[in-house]
């Protein structure tokens, strides 16, 4: 089992930025790949970034490039999404994960555990 808790949501306004961590504990944290996901209300969970075991290869979905950017420090067992050029419809709740395969990335089926979320609020 991996435990996983999202830190660092809030309230920004437009053009701010914001810096989620995500700590796991139990089993060994550079054995899995990691990700980022949101929610939107009314919408279906999306995929947003994702880092390799090492935290040598990232991936990005089209809608953040530019903006958002993942890190891992495995000594910490701690994973960041550091959010800049925050946009109203970048507003969700964001969720860490945890897989043992790089396979099917971007899909949240590939992701084993869960946090529970942290919420990101963007004013306009």
């Amino acid at each position: 089992q991996v435990q996983l808790v999202e830190s660092g949501g809030g309230l920004v306004q437009a053009g701010g930025s914001l810096r989620l961590s995500c700590a796991a504990s139990g089993r060994t944290f550079s054995n899995y790949v990691m990700g980022w996901f949101r929610q939107a209300p009314g919408k279906d969970r999306e995929f947003v970034l994702a880092i390799s075991w090492s935290g040598s290869t990232t991936y990005y979905a089209d809608s953040v490039k530019g903006r958002f950017t993942i890190s891992r420090d495995n000594a910490k067992n701690t994973v960041y999404l550091q959010m800049n050029s925050l946009k109203p419809e970048d507003t969700a709740i964001y969720y860490c994960a945890a897989a043992k395969s790089l396979s099917s990335r971007y899909n949240s089926g590939n992701y084993d555990y869960w946090g529970q979320g942290t919420q990101v609020t963007v004013s306009s």
